[in-house]
Order: C-alpha cells, then sequence, then structure tokens
C-alpha cells in the first residue's frame, strides 16, 4: 500500500554548479504531473513524466529542477556587432528625418540597444554533464520518493486493518442481541396496550410483533457491512492501486450505517450504528491518502 503524501528533496555540487531536485505529491483523484526545469534542462521534462508515470499511478505530484551556476567561471557576453551597426544606422536615419522637422527632436539610450532581441550573447555551454546528472539525481530521489510512500502506506495498512476488526465485531455483537431486541419491542408494545386498556390475543399480538420486527429487520444491512469489510480486507493485501475502490466501499459502508441509524427502536442499536459511522469516518480519512 502506498500513500500519495510524500516529499522527497535532493541536492549534488559538481564543476557545472549546484542541481537540487524536489519532488512532492498530495492526494487527488489521478494522476496529475507538474513539473518545473530550467530552461537549459526543458528537454528532459517527457523523461521526466514519464518515470514519474512509471511509479505512480494516483495523486497530484509536483517535480522541480534548480540549478545554480558556480561562483567562478561564469559564462563571457558579448555584443553581436553586426546587429549593433544596423541598429545605429537606422538610429541615425530616424534621427535625419525627426531632425528636418522644426521642433522636433530624439533622444537615443544606449541602454535601449541592449535590449533588442540577439543583441547580447553568451558563450555557448557544454551541458551534457550537468544533463546526465541531473538525470541520475533524479533517479535517487524518485526511489527515495517512492519508499517514503510505502513507508507511509505502511503505517496506514494496520490503521485499516485494526478499525475493520472493530466493524466485525461491532455486527458480531448486534447479531447476538437481536433475539432480545426484538423480545424488549414485544413487552414494550405489551406495556403500552396495558397502559391503554386494551386487550388484544396472542395472535394478533404476534402479528404485530412481527409486522413491527420486519419493519426493524437489519440482518441484510449486517450482511452487507459484513460483505463489504471483507472485501476492504481483500484490497488491503492487493498490490494494484486501491485507492479509489476502498473510497467507494466507505460510502457503501457508510450508507448502510445510516441506514441502520434510522431502523433503530432500541439504544443499543443506535449506540452501535453511531459507533460504526465514527470507525467508518477514521477508516475515510486514511484511506483519502492512499493510492
Amino acid at each position: 500500500m502506498y500513500s500519495m503524501t510524500a516529499f522527497s528533496c535532493l541536492e549534488t555540487q559538481e564543476s557545472f554548479g549546484v542541481l537540487s531536485w524536489e519532488l512532492r505529491s498530495v492526494n487527488h483523484r489521478f494522476l496529475d504531473i507538474s513539473v518545473r526545469l530550467p530552461d537549459d534542462f526543458r528537454d528532459l521534462e517527457p523523461v521526466i513524466r514519464d518515470r514519474i508515470g512509471s511509479r505512480i499511478r494516483r495523486g497530484k505530484c509536483e517535480c522541480t529542477l534548480k540549478h545554480k551556476p558556480p561562483a567562478t567561471g561564469q559564462q563571457q557576453l558579448h555584443l553581436d556587432d553586426g546587429k549593433l551597426g544596423q541598429l545605429l544606422l537606422a538610429t541615425r536615419r530616424i534621427e535625419d528625418l525627426i531632425e528636418a522637422r522644426p521642433g522636433k527632436s530624439i533622444s537615443i539610450n544606449p541602454m535601449d540597444f541592449l535590449a533588442w532581441p540577439g543583441m547580447i550573447e553568451a558563450d555557448s555551454v557544454d551541458l551534457t554533464a550537468s544533463k546526465a546528472s541531473a538525470r541520475r539525481l533524479f533517479e535517487q530521489v524518485l526511489e527515495q520518493f517512492c519508499s517514503v510512500r510505502n513507508n507511509e502506506g505502511g503505517r496506514i495498512l494496520p490503521l485499516l486493518a485494526t478499525r475493520c476488526q472493530i466493524v466485525l465485531d461491532e455486527i458480531s455483537a448486534l447479531r447476538a442481541v437481536l433475539p432480545d431486541i426484538l423480545a424488549s419491542q414485544r413487552q414494550r408494545l405489551q406495556e403500552r396496550l396495558d397502559g391503554l386498556g386494551a386487550r388484544l390475543d396472542e395472535g394478533r399480538l404476534e402479528q404485530e410483533v412481527a409486522v413491527m420486527a420486519q419493519r426493524a429487520d437489519i440482518h441484510e444491512e449486517l450482511d452487507r457491512v459484513g460483505l463489504h469489510i471483507q472485501e476492504v480486507q481483500k484490497l488491503l493485501g492487493s498490490e494494484e492501486p486501491v485507492g479509489r475502490r476502498l473510497d467507494f466501499l466507505m460510502q457503501e459502508l457508510n450508507r448502510e450505517a445510516n441506514t441502520l441509524a434510522s431502523k433503530s427502536q432500541d439504544m443499543r442499536l443506535t449506540r452501535a450504528a453511531l459507533e460504526l459511522k465514527v470507525v467508518i469516518e477514521q477508516m475515510r480519512e486514511q484511506i483519502q491518502n492512499v493510492e
């Protein structure tokens, strides 16, 4: 079992500077990958997405690479003399045209030339080594990230297993007291009739008790709860992503618990239904983080 919530980061320092990866994820219905890379490393994005998708099935993942060049040996900047000459010629032509008009003038800021696209060029840098290092470091951070997800999922698993057993124990206890609950209902009906001074023959009384028992019958709900929990236990042992299926089963379990509460005519059944709802909600909260 894997958790969708995890975080991992690694950093390495080499001759070309410092590389640092961060990989984090939170719960999400589907797999949503966001990759942020420096411009020089942009061509690595398809590879990074493919590697994440091969290890993670569900969750909102954010992957970030940062590159800090070394303090020394910075790239040298050069002006494009050809473009600069063309711009100067065009500027002189514009000045001549403006000076031909009375009262007109122009002020040229040399910094405007530097802002012209392609005016400043940097020495080309071989990024082969830095990209190879970035990929190696990413594999390490991805492995660490998956280990964190696995460890977190390992902590969730026994919590869910324990609560499954609590639910099974609760419905088993309910089955044991159902005859007593029915007897209590029959006694309350008899006491109500006695208080009203009404008399029913034994056959009619049994019919009324049977109708009450049919309306309050919860055997079907208890059976479905037991089957759902068995399916949950089966999924807990699966090696496939089970989060969405577990979430669906929690909805079904909660529906059955609500039905039990609505049929309750005895405080024991009411307390049991509320306890089931609490345990199911605890399970649902944990399952929100399961892949």
